[in-house]
């Protein structure tokens, strides 16, 4: 079952429980070597307008050593610069994408005992081919950061990847 729901014509909607207590969840959003780990590496200034920079290399994202697809190569090495929207410690970041062309993403952070709930909105996305290119990656990034929190490392990110782009298109229509 994949965990996404579109909720209004430019945004969607991902939840996640994590095996991890939300401060330590909380890093691995903030954290540029912790979130490299799970989706892109980078320097976040801890404020609201503070800079964010995403470094790309999902070669870090695979047990095995597996290649890029031809359609993503383009992409290994890129760096996005975005800006803090919201920067509320330890339960809510939000952050432009693509210079707010796409919108923003929203995490927000909710305790469960030992356990997080984590809430990931992404509004304002352009129009139905980026809303599932978006869906897509965050549903594989999430599943990466599950991973990594309970010890399970994915074993080939592009097969998630491509599995994950194919349930959200279904679901999103």
């Amino acid at each position: 079952m994949v965990e996404i729901e579109r909720i209004s014509t430019d945004t969607i909607r991902l939840e996640r429980i994590l095996d991890a207590p939300v401060e330590t969840v909380w890093r691995y959003l903030t954290e540029g070597d912790l979130r490299k780990l799970w989706f892109a590496g980078g320097a976040m200034e801890p404020c609201v307008g503070g800079a964010v920079e995403l470094l790309f290399d999902h070669d870090n994202l695979s047990a095995d050593d597996v290649p890029y697809p031809e359609k993503y190569a383009g992409g290994k090495g890129a760096v996005g610069r975005e800006r803090v929207e919201v920067f509320d410690t330890p339960r809510l970041l939000a952050f432009s994408w693509d210079g707010g062309k796409e919108g923003v993403a929203e995490f927000r952070l909710f305790p469960e005992g030992q356990r997080t709930r984590l809430v990931l909105t992404h509004s304002g996305i352009s129009g139905p081919g980026p809303m599932a290119n978006f869906g897509g990656g965050w549903h594989s990034h999430l599943a990466v950061l599950q991973g990594v929190l309970s010890g399970e490392k994915v074993r080939d990110f592009w097969a998630l990847h491509a599995r994950s782009e194919a349930a959200v298109a279904g679901v999103l229509g």
